[in-house]
């Protein structure tokens, strides 16, 4: 027999294997991508551009992006804390092999790490919920997460993937038998979230909540509670000393500013307290903790009512003509059925495992409690699928327990067959059906509904001319001309600063919304409206890509805007041309002053 401390040992290197052959795959995958610094969306290339800032001399607290919105800069939201790794590794490659190899290097590294934590922290979540050979199934079904994945992606730099990970451990603590670890992890991991972002509040609260009501239920979680409260805390004040930016230090409701660190350490220390009542009743402790959530939520609506809200607190125009236009902004329901069907398998799955789980578990009352805490947090991930549908990371990732737990309670019975064939292809089958492949492998192989002419010709268009402004070979020409700063497009700011020493006057943060509207008033409006928007911010090129996806909006909104007309040929006498190669797919014109 091998004893404990061997298979507690075996566990992990085999975990340490798979997260190797998880990474050399994904290289492999996506090695196009990471030779050409082909960055998956805006905020990678912003991430970028933040590191090379700091790197180049800008402060530790100071996160604006000078090269947005010259001289004063964009404001952006965000923490150094996902930085660290990317510049990290930066700084170990360069001398070796340069600043380009260097950077290609982090951008497909840094997501990986994050990888390795997710994985880790879900299969502590299998061996301590499941049973403790579960964790390489988990490992599998996540890998397998299409929406979970695409977080971790080699040139996926953002912190979403940072903040999934943290997620895992959460899930990690809520279920651990430990009670004082466990407390630690959720109040550890809780606040390593915030300091990255709020992004993830809604399931920050309710394992917050999950803990609380645990004490509730049972006096026996004292510690946990406690340990929690004080770890989320400290861990939070801590966290703002070390990254919290200038800007953020401001009552901003997006962030880990004074508005939601008071709001952090105040619960902590109630949670403190909480535990620490000699409450032997649960009524008492009912009253307990009612009373504290009151007092908790007054002095937040007292002492921050600006941020009684959403966080993002941009203006009406600026959610009606930018924000509602964003993809991942809205509603699972108004995608495209394909990836309605893909994205809910999961969550689905792993809904009906987790609710199997707790009813058969039902008169374990350890186990029950953290079968009811896990399905608390997957049933949020589906709920905010239906608010936007930039949950289905997070509620895929919160499903895999539950999908863990359909196919182990199945296997036995496969594995008992005396058919090898049943016991070899029914495994594989069983994973297939349990993990949601199996439904993602068939949507996928549906042939696409033929769409009309029109819409079809949109759509090629905007795929190609997202494939090739975006480009290091496309912008190499702007490049060579002298710097200064350039009109274009909202989503292409940022991939334009990252490939040319040039600026731009917009990206797609919710703090700069007076550019953002500036670039969508010169769009939609008159020619002098856009030539006034231009000499505002100091511009001195026009830029366009013909077709980009952000494009058909303006085309669309307004046909007879100056976007929609400068597209279509009709160029004011305030713009000349300035000549690119026969290949380029932008336009680019000189203002006149």
């Amino acid at each position: 027999m091998i004893d404990r401390d061997v298979r507690n040992i075996l566990w992990k290197r085999w975990m340490l294997l798979i997260w190797l052959a998880a990474m050399l795959w994904l290289v492999i995958v996506r090695w196009g991508a990471i030779h050409w610094l082909a960055l998956s969306d805006t905020d990678d290339n912003m991430r970028l551009m933040e590191v090379r800032a700091w790197l180049n001399g800008q402060g530790w607290f100071d996160l604006r992006q000078y090269r947005l919105n010259p001289p004063e800069g964009f404001n952006i939201h965000w923490s150094r804390l996902v930085d660290l790794p990317i510049a990290g590794i930066i700084v170990a490659v360069k001398p070796l092999f340069g600043t380009a190899v260097a950077e290609r290097v982090a951008v497909a590294l840094a997501p990986l790490l994050a990888l390795g934590a997710a994985l880790f922290g879900m299969a502590l979540t299998a061996r301590r919920l499941v049973a403790p050979l579960a964790y390489a199934l988990a490992a599998a079904i996540l890998l397998t997460a299409q929406s979970t994945m695409g977080m971790f992606q080699p040139t996926r730099i953002d912190h979403h993937g940072w903040q999934l990970a943290a997620l895992a451990f959460v899930l990690a603590g809520l279920v651990d038998a430990d009670r004082r670890r466990g407390g630690l992890t959720v109040g550890l991991a809780s606040a390593l979230s915030l300091v990255i972002g709020i992004e993830m509040f809604p399931y920050l609260a309710l394992a917050g909540a999950a803990v609380t009501l645990r004490w509730v239920w049972t006096r026996d979680e004292a510690q946990r509670l406690q340990c929690y409260g004080i770890a989320l805390g400290g861990a939070c004040a801590i966290g703002y000393a070390l990254f919290t930016s200038n800007d953020n230090r401001q009552a901003m409701c997006d962030v880990l500013s004074p508005v939601w660190l008071s709001v952090m350490v105040l619960g902590g220390a109630l949670l403190v307290l909480l535990a620490r009542l000699p409450a032997d009743r649960r009524i008492a402790r009912i009253g307990a903790a009612a009373v504290a959530a009151a007092l908790l939520a007054g002095f937040f609506v007292l002492a921050w009512p600006h941020c009684v809200g959403r966080p993002e607190s941009v203006s009406p125009e600026l959610q009606r003509l930018w924000l509602d236009q964003i993809r991942e902004a809205r509603p699972i329901y108004r995608q495209e059925w394909k990836l309605v069907v893909i994205t809910l398998t999961v969550p689905l799955l792993g809904l009906i495992g987790l609710g199997l789980a707790a009813w058969t578990g039902r008169r374990d009352r350890e186990r029950l409690m953290a079968w009811l805490s896990t399905g608390a947090l997957a049933l949020c991930g589906f709920a905010l699928l239906f608010f936007q549908m930039r949950a289905a990371a997070a509620a895929q990732l919160l499903a895999v327990p539950g999908c863990v737990v359909l196919i182990w309670i199945a296997l036995p019975h496969v594995r008992a067959s005396a058919n090898l064939l049943v016991r070899t292809f029914g495994t594989v089958a069983l994973f297939l059906v349990g993990s949601g492949l199996i439904v993602q492998l068939g949507v996928n192989a549906v042939p696409e509904k033929t769409k009309p002419p029109r819409v079809a010709a949109i759509t090629k268009a905007a795929d190609k001319a997202g494939a090739s402004c975006t480009t290091i070979p496309s912008m190499a020409p702007l490049d060579r001309l002298p710097a200064t700063t350039i009109m274009t497009m909202v989503d292409l700011g940022p991939r334009l600063i990252t490939l040319t020493h040039h600026s731009a006057i917009a990206g797609p943060y919710h703090r700069n919304g007076a550019a953002i509207l500036d670039m969508h008033h010169a769009y939609d409006g008159t020619p002098e409206t856009a030539h006034a928007m231009a000499r505002k911010h100091g511009a001195t090129l026009l830029l366009i890509c013909p077709g980009f996806a952000e494009s058909t909006v303006y085309r669309a909104r307004s046909p007879k805007g100056f976007y929609a007309q400068l597209e279509a040929g009709n160029v004011p006498a305030w713009l000349t041309p300035v000549p690119l190669p026969k290949r380029s797919p932008f336009r680019l014109w000189r203002i006149a002053p």
